[in-house]
C-alpha cells in the first residue's frame, strides 16, 4: 500500500491520510512513516499527512452531524449504543475531545460523535486539526532527530 501511495508523492499521502480517517481501516502513521523512509520531504509530508486527515475526520463529523444511522453503521461500522454511551464524554468536555480523534479506532468513533451531538463545529475543526498535526509532527520529529534507523520498522 504504501509503495502505491509513494508513486503519487504528496498528493498520494494526502489521499491516504483522508481515507485512514474516514472509512478505511488502515494507518495513516504507517503511510507517514513509509513517505519519510521513502524520502518525502519532512515539512511537506508533514502537511500533506496532516491536512489529508483533518479533512478526513472533519468527513466523520459531518456524517455524524447528518445524524443518518444507516450511513453510520454501514461507512463507520458505530452502533447506536455507542454514540449514546460517548454522550456522558461529550457533555463533560465537548469539542476539546477532537483532540484525540487521531487515536486508533477510537478517534472515528469520537470524530462521528462529535457531529451526531452536534458540538461547535469551529472548535472541534481547531481542536481535531492541533490533534492531528501533533501526532505527525511526532513522526517527523522522530525521522530528523534519530534518522531512518529509528522508523526502519521491521512490518513496513
Amino acid at each position: 500500500m504504501v509503495e502505491l501511495i509513494q508513486d503519487y508523492g504528496f498528493l498520494g499521502l494526502f489521499m491516504g491520510a483522508f481515507l485512514a480517517a474516514t472509512v478505511v481501516p488502515f494507518s495513516s502513521d504507517i503511510l507517514m512513516v513509509g513517505m519519510l523512509l521513502g524520502g518525502m520531504n519532512p515539512l511537506l509530508a508533514f502537511i500533506s499527512a496532516t491536512l489529508g486527515n483533518w479533512l478526513g475526520g472533519l468527513t466523520s463529523y459531518y456524517v455524524g452531524h447528518l445524524g443518518k444511522w444507516d450511513w453510520i453503521e454501514r461507512w463507520f461500522r458505530v452502533k447506536e449504543e455507542s454514540l449514546v454511551r460517548q454522550k456522558h464524554w461529550i457533555d463533560k468536555y465537548g469539542s476539546i475531545i477532537a483532540f484525540f480523534s487521531w487515536v486508533p479506532f477510537a478517534g472515528d468513533l469520537l470524530a462521528v460523535a462529535l457531529g451526531f451531538y452536534r458540538v461547535n463545529f469551529s472548535k472541534t475543526a481547531i481542536y481535531m486539526l492541533l490533534g492531528k498535526a501533533v501526532r505527525f509532527a511526532f513522526w517527523v520529529l522522530l525521522y530528523q532527530l534519530f534518522g531512518e534507523s529509528v522508523l526502519d520498522l521491521k512490518f513496513l
